[in-house]
């Protein structure tokens, strides 16, 4: 068993409540009230920010900071703490966490759920506190019985005496909160993990089931108003003018408000305050917009600073000093990308003098509370955010365009509000994975070995737009501009990344799996290149380069024996090949492909994944998948464009995303391990659309490097 000191900062509190609970955590007394009000308990109940809660009848409450965007966080946080507890899974529930620093993600100071953290940074922290938790009802126990507390063990929620008496932990509480805190504790032997590990069935699954799951879209309040936004077509535009009189004719409209993003009209009910946008008559200034300029005019744009000297990323050896005996180059050209989450974009507000509480779907609670705080002029511990199911995120929902929004649409009308979304508006609103050029060349020798690679990537700098710097490297270079490429796994002697910071003006945001997404498909169809031009299978190419990257190899190695590499196909169809780390996840995937009338048909895709010990196995196919699912739409279809200035597209219609009767088979196979674990949510997007890119180009023998594929004709 591993030992483990606690810190001052680490060490755990307990307290004894009125019902005779035993509440574990950190110590803080302002989020212990908040986490209070929260669950609707007594005030003098629950005073610590508690992660576990264990109750007289024997149930073990385990307080999730993270967000549920269908990831299944409030599932896997709970099996970590059920596991080293040795609880009852029976008798585990979640509840969700108040918005509160001490929520933040770990070696940061904000409370948000993305980059694939969740489990990975939540693992250590919450085995310490259920060791030391099991260590103290162990004391109490022993001090019952007058026995050594080393006679005794723990199993399904109690303590076992060495005759065979039992005490539930709920019997318990009380004697154990009143213990002092173990200096130290020891972690359970991963070998006799019983629950992490095991695909249990998801704690969330009876209420989405039941429909008794809490969207954002779901909350009622008493006088709560709704709402609906005129945001400008223009991306930068301002508002001139409107005629709130028309909107206020409307059956059901109450005010119209202009705010910081636009003009909000508040009504009844949703159909009204949309009524009532429509009839707004919205003048817009669009002087210093984009108005006037499309997406050729973009790409133009990136192509001229692609001239500029970019700052290095990656520097290796001289790439200027070799001549290969082989070479090659493209230019790769991948386009915005839009969020497309299933559930509008939507937020309730209620600013009154004292506090402001927004319910939303959110994955950036601190992101909220400064906001709220700012618009309100209120303190940051005065905001309070109840975080509902988010239907999607991918990134889209730690932007704070619609909170922003409902805060100061309720703080001008005095009364809740619920601004909703509608499609178009979401689609527009011009939160976008950013559009990306890269001039790419390389070669080989003799052998084939590859002895060159020179990248310059011209794409956005989205530690700039968003304002986390700490995106940004020492040397000024942003990890996610680069990210997929500056550090792509292979061994080539000379090797050169440079990076172009140039954005056309258009407002940008994370998107699953962010600045991997284009960059590994630039090094991952340019990898098949490079193989091609050695004459060597594109696994074997892949391989030979991976010599000191086995986690690389062993995903490679294990989707390819999956999916049948090598061997014969129906004819018509092939099979490409991608890997990628990020996230601290490492996946390689199969797709195995064909061309019906001109376009791409996907039939398989064999997905293998390295996330270090799998808490939920089943959890992780289901992310695999899901990730699959939501690359190859965008493969397929993604895109946003520009004409004069304004967004073309704006619901299903003209983005459309993977129906089901497009959907391949897909397959996820697991690397047992026994690493700590890394990510999932994240590190199967990347690799889906150079898998697909690389079987047409042995279909049809011509390389692509342009997205989305159903734009291209492969017929031609």
């Amino acid at each position: 068993m591993n030992v483990i000191d606690l810190n001052r900062r680490q060490f755990l509190q307990v307290s004894a409540t009125a019902g005779g609970a035993f509440v574990l955590g950190i110590y803080w007394p302002a989020a212990g009230r908040a986490m209070n009000e929260e669950a609707g308990a007594a005030a003098d109940a629950f005073r610590p920010n508690a992660f576990i809660r264990i109750d007289r009848n024997n149930v073990v409450t385990v307080v999730v900071g993270r967000s549920e965007m269908g990831q299944g966080v409030l599932t896997s946080l709970p099996q970590i703490v059920a596991e080293e507890l040795d609880a009852d899974w029976d008798k585990v529930r979640w509840q969700q966490s108040p918005a509160h620093p001490d929520y933040s993600r770990p070696g940061t100071p904000i409370m948000i759920t993305g980059g694939s953290a969740s489990v990975r940074t939540a693992w250590e922290p919450l085995r310490k506190a259920a060791a030391a938790a099991r260590a103290m009802l162990l004391t109490a126990a022993a001090q019952t019985w007058g026995v050594d507390a080393a006679q005794l063990r723990t199993e399904k929620s109690a303590v076992i005496g060495p005759d065979g008496r039992r005490l539930r932990y709920g019997e318990l509480a009380a004697k154990a909160a009143q213990l002092p805190v173990p200096q130290e504790v020891r972690l359970k032997d991963p070998q006799a993990f019983r629950i992490v590990g095991q695909s249990v069935k998801r704690l969330d699954t009876a209420l989405k089931v039941k429909a008794t799951a809490a969207f954002g879209l779901d909350v009622t309040l008493p006088g709560m108003l709704t709402a609906a936004i005129a945001r400008p077509a223009a991306i930068g535009a301002t508002v001139k003018s409107f005629n709130a009189q028309r909107a206020m004719q409307v059956p059901g409209v109450k005010r119209v408000v202009q705010v910081s993003a636009g003009v909000v009209v508040v009504a009844d009910n949703y159909w009204a305050a949309k009524k009532g946008k429509d009839a707004l008559e919205v003048e817009w200034d669009a002087n210093g917009t984009l108005l006037g300029r499309s997406s050729n005019d973009i790409r133009a744009s990136m192509e001229e600073a692609a001239k500029r000297d970019g700052i290095n990323a990656r520097r290796e050896g001289d790439v200027a000093s070799v001549t290969p005996a082989k070479s090659t180059s493209a230019v790769y050209d991948l386009p915005f990308l839009a969020h497309a989450c299933m559930e509008p974009m939507n937020c309730t507000a209620w600013v009154r003098p004292e506090r402001v509480d927004v319910w939303t779907g959110t994955q950036a609670q601190t992101a909220v509370q400064q906001n709220g705080a700012a618009i309100a002029g209120l303190k940051q511990e005065q905001i309070f955010v109840h975080t509902a199911f988010l239907g999607g995120g991918f990134g889209r929902r730690a932007a704070q365009d619609f909170v922003i929004s409902a805060i100061e649409a309720s703080k001008a009308v005095g009364a809740p509000v619920k601004l909703v979304y509608s499609r178009e508006d979401d689609m527009k609103a011009a939160y976008y994975r950013p559009v990306s050029y890269t001039e790419i060349s390389g070669g080989v020798d003799e052998k084939g070995e590859p002895v060159m690679l020179k990248a310059k990537v011209v794409v956005p700098s989205l530690a700039e737009f968003s304002g986390f710097k700490r995106l940004l490297r020492s040397d000024g270079v942003d990890r996610v501009a680069v990210e997929g490429l500056a550090d792509m796994p292979y061994h080539i002697p000379n090797l050169h990344v440079d990076w172009v910071n140039y954005g056309p003006g258009i407002p940008i945001w994370f998107w699953r799996s962010v600045g991997a997404t284009h960059n590994t498909f630039v090094t991952e169809t340019f990898i098949d290149e490079l193989a091609q031009l050695s004459g060597r299978d594109p696994l074997e190419f892949r391989l030979s380069l991976l010599a000191e990257r086995p986690r690389h190899s062993a995903v490679l190695r294990l989707a390819a024996e999956k999916a049948g590499w090598g061997s014969p196909l129906p004819a018509g169809r092939a099979r490409g090949i991608a890997v990628v780390e990020c996230f601290a996840g490492w996946t390689a995937e199969v797709a195995e492909v064909s061309i019906e009338k001109g376009k791409p048909r996907v039939h398989r895709v064999v997905c293998a994944a390295d996330c270090g010990r799998a808490i939920n196995p089943e959890q992780v196919r289901r992310q695999m998948e899901s990730a699959i699912v939501y690359a190859l739409s965008a493969a397929l279809y993604g895109q946003i464009t520009f004409k004069d200035g304004m967004v073309e597209q704006s619901n299903f219609d003209d983005y459309p995303v993977l129906r089901m009767n497009e959907t391949p088979q897909i397959e996820v196979h697991l690397v047992e391990s026994t690493e700590d674990p890394g990510g999932v949510g994240e590190p199967g997007t990347p690799t889906l659309a150079p898998a697909v890119a690389n079987a047409l180009a042995r279909l049809t023998g011509k390389r692509i490097h342009t997205l989305p594929l159903s734009k291209i004709d492969l017929t031609a």
